[in-house]
């Protein structure tokens, strides 16, 4: 089953309950619990633990599941950030409460309700999207102005602000602090402005957004809602596609950010079919959805969709009318990446996203071109679609056999996860050492790894131009080098 790296956005409430008494930093001003796996914080898991030479006695919460790779449930304190306020001396032992995700009340004026007539921003094939992932401002220290200093803003069309949330079938927030609470200092600023408390002043990822754009008018923003863990409340929107509609709208064009977005992008995962959970909303489920959303926000609004890159006989892509659906989309991202990977843990050991079927490959249809073939077969335009590119691994661990197709005893060791890396990691932890089925491998001690090269992305975009693609999107920023290197790739090859 493919499985999305999204699933590593667990987004309950995080917090650790412990009884001993440890110092810590000041939390900022505002803090609120950051839905991210944290290389700075202790990690408590089974009642108690020993992390960072200190113990603690912790509650078991069992709505802070970390990802899937993990076993158990975990809780977690983050070094210098909780709940609200100053950080105690202790953690606390109450859970606090979550961030608001309750849509504007005032509903705009209705939008037209014809097909979108406008061809999608950038020259057509050269589209170049990138997803922001919202919690990467915590653990990670990724911010906005990060595409600034890394030089991705200056080859990028679209941005994908990842996620909003969609549990009880409406569009809410997914984390009001990283969205619009986070206040900037100039240093840490797109434009050396710092933010400030003014009543009503917008602040967080959505006004550095505001800002990148003012310098970058050509990018597009783009409101991704779903993914791996929100995927959910699709399914309630299905059975009242309007009501969903309505509420997207009413939040994607509230006054306080209406001009940071030009888009909405539905990531459903997966329509008819099963993710972190199963949907049994029907065939039609889907286009119902895009149908009502491009009623609401009429045909000059962007309304993009991620969906499923299965392109085997009778899968995911064949249980749901993805055609009727993408007619009304302005773009679409068939997500050819995490095929395989270490959520199998005894292997075999297999290229995450490789471009080509090969020799052994371990499911057949699950590689890049069978899903873009399928999806043509369907009647969906080449010039819609993009192709996927992961910026980040997928390996194992206990392997003996370089080549692909070794057996596996788990995961291999990740910074932020068992079994994923980033890109800019790897590079030099474990340098490519082979390709296979368009994508890059490699084996060090007992480790093996897949990921894309710089390499590799320029042959993949090789495939986009001899496809007649839209374009190429990637998951995500954050993995890239500090430089660029993956999106330079994508970029100089289009």
């Amino acid at each position: 089953m493919q499985k999305s790296l999204r699933r590593a956005l667990w987004a309950g409430v995080i917090v650790a309950a412990a009884t001993a008494t440890v110092p810590m930093v000041q939390a900022s001003a505002a803090a609120a619990c950051a839905p991210a796996w944290s290389s700075t914080a202790v990690y408590v898991k089974d009642n108690a633990a020993s992390q960072n030479g200190h113990n603690y006695t912790a509650k078991w919460w069992t709505q802070n599941e970390s990802p899937a790779t993990h076993s158990g449930q975990w809780d977690v304190w983050i070094d210098g950030g909780v709940c609200g306020g100053t950080t105690p001396t202790t953690p606390p032992t109450t859970t606090p409460t979550t961030a608001p995700t309750t849509s504007p009340t005032t509903s705009p004026t209705t939008a037209p309700t014809t097909a979108p007539t406008t061809a999608p921003p950038g020259t057509s094939g050269k589209n170049v999207v990138g997803y922001f992932a919202e919690w990467g401002v915590y653990g990670r220290n990724y911010h906005v102005k990060n595409l600034v200093t890394s030089g991705s803003a200056a080859k990028l069309t679209h941005i994908l602000y990842a996620f909003g949330n969609t549990t009880g079938g409406t569009c809410s927030i997914g984390d009001s602090y990283a969205d619009y609470d986070r206040a900037y200092s100039a240093a840490e600023s797109v434009d050396g402005v710092a933010d400030t408390w003014d009543a009503g002043a917008l602040r967080g990822s959505f006004n550095q957004l505001r800002k990148l754009k003012k310098q970058y008018p050509n990018i597009k923003v783009i409101w991704s809602f779903g993914g791996w863990t929100w995927s959910g409340g699709f399914t309630q929107a299905a059975a009242n596609p309007a009501n969903f509609a309505n509420s997207c709208y009413n939040l994607v064009k509230d006054s306080r950010w209406s001009d940071v977005f030009d888009g909405i992008d539905i990531d459903w995962e997966y329509p008819n079919a099963c993710g972190l959970s199963c949907d049994a909303s029907g065939p039609a489920a889907y286009n119902n959805v895009i149908s009502a959303l491009r009623t609401k926000f009429g045909s000059s609004f962007l309304i993009t969709s991620a969906i499923s890159a299965d392109g085997s006989n009778g899968g995911k892509l064949d249980v749901a009318d993805y055609a009727s659906g993408i007619a009304k989309l302005n773009l679409v991202f068939p997500m050819t990446y995490d095929y395989f990977g270490a959520f199998a843990p005894q292997g075999p050991t297999a290229p995450h996203s490789p471009l080509t079927s090969y020799t052994g490959i371990p499911t057949a249809g699950f590689y890049s071109d069978a899903a873009i073939q399928k999806l043509k077969s369907k009647g969906v335009p080449a010039s819609k679609m993009l192709l996927g590119i992961g910026f980040y691994g997928r390996g194992w661990t206990g392997v003996s056999q370089a080549a692909p197709g070794g057996s596996a005893t788990g995961a291999a060791p990740g910074t932020y996860e068992a079994g994923i890396e980033d890109y800019k990691v790897l590079k030099t932890s474990c340098p490519a050492t082979g390709t296979v089925g368009g994508t890059s491998y490699a084996k060090c001690g007992s480790n093996w790894w897949s990921y894309d090269t710089p390499s590799t992305v320029a042959g993949k975009m090789t495939y986009v131009k001899n496809q007649g693609l839209g374009g190429a999107f990637f998951w995500e920023f954050s993995g890239d080098t500090s430089n660029g290197e993956l999106i330079s790739a994508i970029k100089n090859n289009l």
